[in-house]
C-alpha cells in the first residue's frame, strides 16, 4: 500500500500563538502514524512561490493522511493555527 504524505508551505504570523498548534497537533499526528520528513530548514526556491516555512509528513497510507486531516483531533489543532500562520497543505500518495 502507497504512503501517503503531507506537503505544507507556511508562513507564520505569531510565533508564540503557533507553538499551541504545534502542541496539538502532535495529538493527531502520532494517532495515525506521521513521522516528520521535512520540518523547516534552509531552502532554495528555484521556481514558483513558497513560504518561509516547509513541511513533509509521512504516513502509513494515504488514507491515514487524510483520515488525520479530516480527524477532530487535527480540526482541534488547526482552529489554534488560525491568526497564528497562514498554510498551504496539499496530501499526496506516494509510490
Amino acid at each position: 500500500m502507497p504512503k501517503g504524505y503531507w506537503i505544507a508551505h507556511v508562513d507564520v504570523q505569531d510565533a508564540d500563538a503557533y507553538k499551541n498548534y504545534i502542541e496539538a497537533n502532535a495529538v493527531p499526528f502520532k494517532k495515525y502514524g506521521a513521522s516528520f520528513l521535512v520540518r523547516s530548514g534552509t531552502y532554495e526556491c528555484v521556481e514558483g512561490q513558497t513560504r518561509s516555512r516547509n513541511v513533509v509528513l509521512e504516513f502509513p497510507s494515504y488514507q491515514a493522511a487524510q483520515d488525520c486531516y479530516h480527524s477532530e483531533e487535527y480540526k482541534a489543532a488547526k482552529a489554534l493555527r488560525e491568526g497564528a500562520a497562514e498554510a498551504d497543505i496539499t496530501i499526496i500518495e506516494g509510490v
